[in-house]
This record gives structure tokens, C-alpha cells and sequence, in this order.
């Protein structure tokens, strides 16, 4: 995995660029996929050919976009940034598209022998994908929180809502880069929102109080980036009202976690032993099930998402509640 410079055309055209060369199969869409909260997520834009995002650095704001080119063989990103941030985010890229996940033992013969057949299947028609890690932990904690005992179609809502409400303009918006990109809050923003608006969002006071709680320590918290992602879950988990759900589905963005599973998911559990038994299990039962991959666990639930196996829609849904106009 090596970068390298990229044009000189396609430089001139950013603030900052360069072009990564993963060193292997690569699949930009399926790996970055994962850090989207749905296909309306404002910081993020497909385009053919790539994908835009804009994010917050320490130098400030940030818009990136990533062009995927070359053969299989020797596939390379292109990535281009606008916006005080742009050394930052660009410096940041090849981490965030998994510059340090590592599949090779996984994809061993003799490891792949003891994967169950959907796993090895999904891997085998999915060889480029990796596990990003951000190495930013609030543009994932706040909608994760947020994500918290709703339904997605809650949770996603309720974040649109908020980050067009008081979001920032991208970088070059409207000009190099889309209309309609969004940076999210900095903590000092999300800290300002009154409860008003928490309410129009669709945001209880419980899961508001808790992004309040957490930000008030932003600083602590992008720290935890630096630490081994166990002992930063582990830390995650001193703040009121952010248990191992929360915890893990952060890590699983900001470290690239190979092993973190989300226990106390309503739909994980269910899945897992569906896919792996034909029949559903608990979050015991799913840990019990994934305990010989350990290490990998994540890896594991990842290619079970990928294998196009859906398990029976059958027995009571959460109830999607709206309390805007209350």
C-alpha cells in the first residue's frame, strides 16, 4: 500500500490531493458503505465513479472526493479536498479506506475451511472489501447515539433533519463539489441546539441528554482515536447512557474494528443465528456462535451482510413513533 502523486491537472484543481494504491483488490463503495447513515446521509454523495463526503479535521472543515481507478490488479483511489481542512483529510484517506486492516488471515485456506459456507462465499465474490477506520469519534458517536432504541428510519430522519438545521456548508459546495454536502455540527454546535429542536428532530430528551453528556468531554473523546479500539469502547462506556451497543458500533468506524459485534442489537442476534443455524438466537446464543472466529467476529457478520441472505420477516416489528408535532 503506497501513495503516490497524482496528476498534476487533478492537483492543481484541489487544495490537496493524493492517490493511494491499497496494494490489492479494492472496492471503494462496499468498504466506505458502512460509514453512510442511508442512502440521504448529507455528508456523504455517490457519483459515478466515487463518492464525495465532507468532514470536520483539526484545521476545520473539509470536502473529499474519491475516484476509484485502475484494474483489479492494481487499483488505485484518486482523492482530491477543498476547505481549510484538506491536508488533514486527505492525509486521513488512506487510513479511513483500511490502509491497516489486514484480511490475510482470514482469507488463510486453512482459516477459510472453518467459515461457514456463506461466509466463504460472500468473501469470495467480495475480495476488495476492507474495514474503514475514521479515526473520528464524534462525526460516528452523535449518530449513533441517535440510533439508540428507534427505528432506522427514526434515527436517520431525525439526523437529516439536524444536520441540514445546523450543519455547515461543504467546502466548494455548489462548485467543486455538490450542492446540499454537509460538515456536521462541531461540539460546540451540537452543544447549542435547544431542545426545541432536539423535539422537531425526533430526538427524545433521553438520547438528546446523552449527546449533550458526551460532548461535553469532546476533546477527551477524540483522544480515544489513539487507543487500541478495546480499551477505547471500554472508556465509551463510562459515560451515562452509552453501553456496549453504542460502543462497539462506534469502534466498528473509528478503529475498523475486526472483532467488535454490537450486542444488544434488535435485529443482529436474530440474524446471525438465522444465517449461521436456521434458526434465530439471542445475543448469547449469537456470541456463543461466533466464539471460534474470535478475532474476526466482525469480519465474519460483515460477509454474512454481503452473503444476500435474509432471514424470515415473521413476529412483532418496533413501532416507528413520531412526536415532532406533539
Amino acid at each position: 500500500m503506497t501513495i503516490a502523486d497524482v496528476p498534476a491537472g487533478f492537483a492543481a484543481a484541489a487544495d490537496a490531493s493524493l492517490r493511494w494504491h491499497p496494494g490489492g483488490r479494492f472496492d471503494l463503495l462496499q468498504t466506505v458503505g458502512t460509514l453512510l447513515r442511508g442512502q440521504g446521509d448529507p455528508s456523504f454523495r455517490a457519483v459515478p465513479g466515487g463518492l464525495w463526503m465532507a468532514l470536520t479535521t483539526p484545521a476545520g472543515p473539509a470536502a473529499v472526493r474519491l475516484a476509484a481507478g485502475g484494474p483489479d490488479s492494481a487499483p488505485f483511489v484518486d482523492v482530491q479536498a477543498w476547505g481549510p481542512g484538506a491536508a488533514d483529510a486527505a492525509a486521513s484517506v488512506p487510513r479511513l479506506l483500511g490502509r491497516d486492516d489486514d484480511w490475510s488471515a482470514f482469507d488463510e485456506a486453512a482459516y477459510r475451511a472453518t467459515l461457514p459456507r456463506l461466509v466463504v462465499e460472500a468473501r469470495r465474490r467480495n475480495p476488495g472489501v476492507r474495514l474503514p477506520a475514521t479515526g473520528r469519534m464524534i462525526d460516528s458517536l452523535v449518530p449513533t447515539i441517535l440510533e439508540q432504541k428507534v427505528t432506522v428510519i427514526e434515527a436517520r430522519r431525525g439526523y437529516r433533519y439536524l444536520m441540514y438545521r445546523f450543519g455547515t456548508a461543504a467546502p466548494s459546495a455548489g462548485v467543486a463539489a455538490p450542492e446540499n454536502l454537509m460538515v456536521q455540527p462541531t461540539p460546540e454546535q451540537w452543544l447549542r441546539i435547544p431542545s426545541w429542536e432536539w423535539h422537531k428532530a425526533g430526538v427524545g430528551p433521553q438520547r438528546s441528554a446523552t449527546v449533550m453528556r458526551a460532548l461535553r468531554s469532546a476533546v477527551a473523546l477524540e483522544r480515544l482515536a489513539a487507543l487500541p479500539s478495546a480499551e477505547a469502547s471500554t472508556k465509551l462506556q463510562t459515560i451515562p447512557g452509552i453501553g456496549a451497543w453504542t460502543a462497539a458500533e462506534v469502534v466498528q468506524r473509528t478503529h475498523g474494528c475486526p472483532d467488535s459485534i454490537a450486542v444488544g442489537d434488535y435485529h443482529l442476534a436474530a440474524y446471525v443465528g438465522a444465517a449461521l443455524t436456521g434458526r434465530r438466537t439471542d445475543d448469547a446464543g449469537m456470541l456463543r456462535l461466533l466464539a471460534p472466529w474470535a478475532g474476526h467476529r466482525q469480519r465474519v457478520v460483515r460477509m454474512l451482510g454481503l452473503s444476500g441472505f435474509r432471514k424470515p420477516t415473521f413476529g412483532p416489528r418496533m413501532t416507528i413513533q413520531d412526536h415532532r408535532h406533539h
